[in-house]
């Protein structure tokens, strides 16, 4: 991981170049308080009266009003092509949690970039949509959920998991993305709790558990501190 271009001990809020309303600003913004940009992400913060801390990417889709309104100290041009501006901003963040905003729900291509970058980083950040959130599982998962509740799973990779709570129990089976997936399964009884093989597994709930996605990664994240 290159050095961080913003650390920060409160979550990082995370704006991307996709149409993003000022509602799923509001509810970024009031649990991730530090507001980034990727490229031409800083373009909508911008339309929204909203001041990035840091812009970072290849800068291709920042508009030249944008740029010349931002303080030039606040731009960070990272000129290499191999990565996306996510994975650019992504790695160059030091903060406890980041709130993902304008990376889904517009080009698929971006998307499934996206979704790659997410698996890949093994960080803890969730992409908040206007109808999704979504996330890389950690090894280990306990989530506080209503009966009813949508829960897809969608494997990036091979992987093998367990489960307890959900209509449709996962143990046993093999997931794959050339194989078999697990989108639209519900919450039977809460918690919910998931153990995974390895990495690869995506999670998607309905946007309104944000919050309960971020207190399960945070206690993910402090056991898994405690036991180094």
């Amino acid at each position: 991981m290159n050095q961080a271009i913003v650390q920060s001990s409160d979550g990082i809020t995370l704006v991307g170049g996709a149409p993003v309303s000022a509602a799923l600003f509001r509810t970024a913004l009031q649990r991730a308080p530090v507001l980034v940009a990727a490229d031409g992400g800083a373009n909508r913060c911008l339309a929204q009266g909203l001041w990035p801390q840091a812009v970072i990417g290849d800068m291709d889709s920042l508009s030249d009003a944008t740029r010349a309104a931002l303080p030039p100290e606040r731009v960070h041009h990272i000129p290499e092509q191999d990565t996306t501006d996510f994975d650019k901003a992504l790695r160059s963040l030091d903060a406890p949690f980041v709130i993902a905003l304008g990376f889904i729900g517009a080009r698929v291509d971006h998307g499934l970039a996206v979704l790659t970058t997410l698996v890949r980083q093994h960080r803890s950040c969730v992409l908040l949509g206007s109808q999704d959130v979504v996330f890389h599982a950690p090894p280990r998962l306990q989530l506080d959920l209503r009966r009813g509740d949508r829960f897809s799973l969608f494997p990036m990779r091979p992987v093998r998991g367990t489960s307890h709570g959900l209509d449709w129990p996962i143990d046993g089976l093999d997931f794959a993305p050339h194989a078999r997936v697990g989108t639209s399964n519900r919450v039977s009884d809460g918690p919910v709790r998931l153990s995974f093989s390895g990495p690869g597994m995506l999670c998607i709930l309905p946007r309104g558990r944000l919050d309960q996605v971020l207190t399960a990664l945070a206690s993910e994240a402090r056991a898994d501190s405690l036991s180094r």
